[in-house]
């Protein structure tokens, strides 16, 4: 069985741009391929409370929930702007992702 293609990978900056955390930005943390979704940094903050297990403590704890992989795109830092990406082909024969509007690659 194969595994589902991303347009994001782990490390990236992205923009959420739709939801309601609609326009900002976060470091992707990891990715949900199952569910079609993206853990980012910051983002999407759910509260859960939890039960005290032995040493732990219970309480209420903030943690990230996932985004769904279509409400973010990849940020381009030199546009300033979320952007779309195209495959291109390096010297070497290697594929890296590049921002549509201005070139600037995202593989370094």
């Amino acid at each position: 069985m194969l595994g589902k293609k991303l347009h994001v990978k782990k490390n990236d900056t992205v923009m959420v741009i739709t939801g309601k955390d609609k326009t900002k930005t976060g470091k992707v943390l990891s990715l949900v391929p199952k569910k079609d979704g993206v853990l980012i940094e910051g983002i999407n903050i759910v509260k859960r409370h939890t039960k005290a297990r032995g040493s732990e403590q219970g309480g209420i704890l903030e943690k990230e929930a996932p985004v769904h992989i279509s409400n973010v795109a990849l940020y381009c830092a030199k546009c300033n702007k979320p952007v779309r990406t195209r495959i291109t082909v390096l010297e070497d024969g290697k594929k890296a992702r590049c921002c549509v509007k201005c070139g600037e690659s995202f593989d370094k």
